[in-house]
């Protein structure tokens, strides 16, 4: 990721700088025809480091859940989710309130008690219409990833990569950078396994040698 091709996605333009939120000035650039220009500069450590939690999470077996409920960014979350695999999931129409806070009305008294219920981390492409899954992530203490326009409080997600979240091109980009990351987290983990399958086989040979 370049800060030429977030620019070339109009990562870094905002809303009306009439509506720019006080917490977000931080990551604002400044202005230009009325409009919040955002510092890219700012954007790219702070999506580097979302990377690094998302493959951190994916290479300890943890869940992943992509939210982004306009029309336009379904297709994005569902190859995200198909290019880490089986334990990453996606919310492409309407996050169903009480999924989290209220498991027993959803899932049962038996798998409510499951821990793979509770995702590991929820990556938020369009924060404001789902501010009620942040809160319920919140309260089950659920690290979340957003996108922030210069619209939003960052503070509303763990980790804010500030950027458009109005541009259908900025989601792929940062999308795809998180969902790759969570990819490598995979990989990581197949090989871990496979280093422990290795040893325990050089330990049960050892010892059968040594029994002989």
């Amino acid at each position: 990721m370049t800060l030429s091709a977030l620019l070339a996605a109009g990562a870094h333009l905002g809303h009306h700088r009439s509506l720019l939120n006080p917490n977000f000035i931080p990551y604002a650039y400044g202005t230009r025809a009325e409009i919040t220009i955002i510092d890219l500069e700012r954007t790219l450590p702070h999506l580097r480091r979302a990377a690094a939690l998302v493959r951190a999470i994916a290479s300890r077996d943890g869940t992943i859940v992509f939210v982004g409920t306009r029309a336009d960014l379904r297709p994005t979350v569902l190859k995200a989710t198909q290019r880490i695999g089986p334990q990453a999931y996606h919310v492409g129409e309407k996050w169903l309130p009480g999924t989290l806070t209220n498991k027993v009305h959803f899932f049962g008294p038996e798998v409510s008690l499951s821990e793979r219920v509770v995702p590991d981390l929820v990556i938020f492409l369009n924060p404001i219409p789902n501010l009620h899954a942040i809160r319920e992530c919140a309260v089950e203490h659920v690290p979340t990833i957003g996108i922030i326009d210069s619209n939003v409080d960052p503070r509303v997600v763990m980790y804010p990569i500030p950027a458009n979240d109005e541009s259908t091109r900025t989601a792929e980009l940062i999308v795809g950078v998180l969902s790759i990351a969570g990819r490598e987290g995979v990989e990581i983990a197949a090989e871990q396994a496979q280093k422990r399958a290795h040893t325990a086989r050089s330990m049960a040979k050892h010892r059968t040698l040594q029994v002989d």
